[in-house]
């Protein structure tokens, strides 16, 4: 019970990504950025200094710094820390008693940390529209895309990607801005994203389309 520790294990770079379904293209009038779970906590689980950690969050605070600057909502989901059984529900039966109720833990990592006008939402299950207003700040601004950053590819980001589509809300998952357990979960969470509910792309290909290229 609770994550494991998580081996140094490469990004995976374009020549590697499963090939997607859908031709859709970040519209930076239609999308919102998401940085999914990027707390301490899930980030202890890795060593820091060794790869895919230092990507990982290089890409998430570019593409953070540029949905910015093209007018794209920042969007933050992160879980809060010392829930109660009750409140976690049947992710204690998965992963155990969660973040505890540490400042430290529950903070955003420095590197992405939100800035004035970005939201936090506080996340309670995988997917981030989950007793959340992630759905209804889509639906106010008039925005239909969800561009998908942070950890873990093959739990909340995949969930996450799912429920997007379920809500025609178009997805896009940056394959090197996200992490995962292992090589092997972050290939086949690509592979299933790509195949059923979105699109895989890369942090290079996300900023190029944020400026019109």
């Amino acid at each position: 019970m609770g994550l494991p520790r998580i081996p140094s294990y490469p990004m995976p770079v374009a020549e590697e990504l499963p090939a997607n379904r859908v031709s859709w293209t970040v519209d930076p009038a239609r999308a919102v950025l998401l940085v999914h779970d990027l707390q301490n906590h899930f980030l202890d689980a890795f060593d820091a200094g060794a790869a895919p950690v230092p990507e990982l969050l290089g890409q998430a605070a570019a593409l953070g710094d540029a949905a910015r600057a093209h007018g794209v909502p920042v969007v933050y989901s992160a879980q809060r820390g010392g829930q109660s059984p009750a409140e976690r529900g049947l992710q204690q039966d998965f992963w155990g008693p969660g973040i505890p109720d540490d400042p430290r833990a529950t903070a955003i990592a420095g590197a992405v940390a939100p800035v004035a006008g970005d939201t936090v939402l506080t996340k309670w299950k995988y997917s981030a529209f989950v007793r959340t207003e992630l759905d209804r700040l889509l639906r106010e601004q008039g925005r239909d895309q969800l561009v998908i950053t942070g950890v873990y590819a093959h739990i909340g980001v995949q969930a996450t990607a799912c429920d997007a589509w379920m809500r025609d809300v178009q997805a896009f998952v940056v394959a090197d801005a996200v992490a995962d357990f292992g090589p092997q979960e972050h290939r086949a969470a690509l592979e299933w994203i790509a195949g059923r509910c979105g699109v895989v792309t890369t942090t290079t290909a996300v900023l190029g389309m944020l400026a019109g290229e």
